[in-house]
């Protein structure tokens, strides 16, 4: 009999919290609603200015996200309550027209996630097939902002992204740091019938471990892309593939086992670049492209180049450095420092460094990656 009514008394709990889970799901909905009128409202106050792009603001976007930090008190992550707040402004601003955002194709890739974490699911993917096509594609209006892979923390500087400033008017508009995650993929459900694994050479090399210890008689096929091996794996019988979870979806293959990768800390830094410098949105990064002055030489150049950085107290977070294109054994430097542009220290710093180098561009002054 106690049994019996533990029972009873546990279904009528079960029942109970379903139906506060209902009214929560209930609000919820009406909360996500009045929201995208709000926004809907923005468009009527700022009027018929023609595309989405003249409605989206990265540096608000920005100040919302880390608002959503700060808030935050669980029992959901950070990184789960952001991606939720950015489906939410993805979709309200889509209401006026999908933003259009080219990336370094094809569909399947990192590029493409990261596409999908900055700007949520409401948008335009343009796949692309080179850097070079993105920054035409963003310059001509085709796209609104184009996402490029700039920096991986085991392979280095991507140098094509770099060499593109040395010429585009474009401007960086935002970063996003993703952590490489590689997933085994393929039509099958487990191991035993894969013959082979096709995948890029680098994915392949940062899953060599796993590979080695679980499918150590499996043939490693190098390929142009993981969506290119994604490709091979949905259409031939034993082949499997490395790639995003992403590109499980692109191209229908199940997700057979989740994070092979060696490394659980290697990412990926890519850069957003649009055709407008940013205002600032309170947690900023600025990068700048110089060049030493044609007649400085000598020991000790480039410290009296960064000089102006030191005295202001501004930090510099990275620099790289690549051939001018000017003439022989010439260089550039790319610097990354914290702060905004056009806010004191760094303005400050800024202008004594315009007077002293050579080449002097702010290539953008944009928002810190959120999560």
């Amino acid at each position: 009999m106690a049994s019996g009514k533990k029972n009873k008394d546990d279904a009528a709990d079960l029942a109970e919290i379903r139906k506060r889970i209902n009214e929560v799901d209930e609000q919820i909905q009406a909360l996500i609603s009045e929201r995208a009128r709000h926004a809907q409202q923005v468009g009527v106050v700022k009027g018929d200015l023609g595309s989405a792009v003249d409605y989206y603001r990265p540096e608000r976007e920005a100040e919302v996200l880390r608002a959503v930090v700060d808030r935050n008190e669980g029992p959901l992550r950070n990184e789960e309550m952001l991606r939720l707040f950015r489906e939410i402004m993805s979709a309200c601003l889509a209401q006026q027209e999908p933003l259009k955002i080219g990336f370094l194709g094809p569909e399947g890739t990192f590029t493409q996630t990261a596409v999908f974490k900055h700007f949520g699911h409401s948008v335009r993917a343009l796949p692309f097939h080179t850097i070079d096509e993105v920054f035409q594609e963003v310059e001509s209006g085709v796209a609104d902002f184009g996402v490029v892979p700039i920096e991986n923390s085991t392979e280095g500087s991507v140098n094509n992204t770099l060499d593109m400033f040395l010429t585009s008017p474009l401007k960086i508009a935002g970063e996003i740091e993703l952590r490489i995650e590689q997933h085994l993929l393929g039509k099958m459900k487990g191991l035993e019938n894969i013959d082979r694994i096709c995948a890029h050479e680098q994915s392949l090399a940062q899953c060599r471990g796993w590979l080695r210890e679980y499918l150590p008689h499996v043939e490693l096929i190098g390929m142009s892309s993981n969506a290119a091996g994604a490709r091979r794996a949905r259409d031939e019988d034993g082949t499997a593939a490395v790639g995003p979870e992403v590109a499980a979806s692109v191209y229908d293959l199940n997700m057979i086992v989740n994070g092979i990768e060696d490394r659980s800390d290697n990412s990926t830094r890519f850069l957003v670049v649009g055709r407008e410098l940013l205002a600032a949105s309170g947690n900023d990064k600025t990068t700048l492209l110089v060049s030493t002055s044609d007649t400085a030489g000598g020991a000790g150049v480039l410290h009296h180049l960064l000089q102006p950085l030191s005295d202001h107290n501004v930090v510099m977070t990275f620099i790289e450095s690549r051939p001018s294109r000017r003439k022989n054994w010439d260089y550039v430097f790319f610097i990354d420092i914290e702060g905004h542009a056009a806010e004191s220290p760094v303005s400050d710093a800024l202008a004594v460094l315009e007077k002293q180098s050579s080449l002097f561009r702010v290539l953008g002054a944009y928002p810190k990656a959120i999560g």
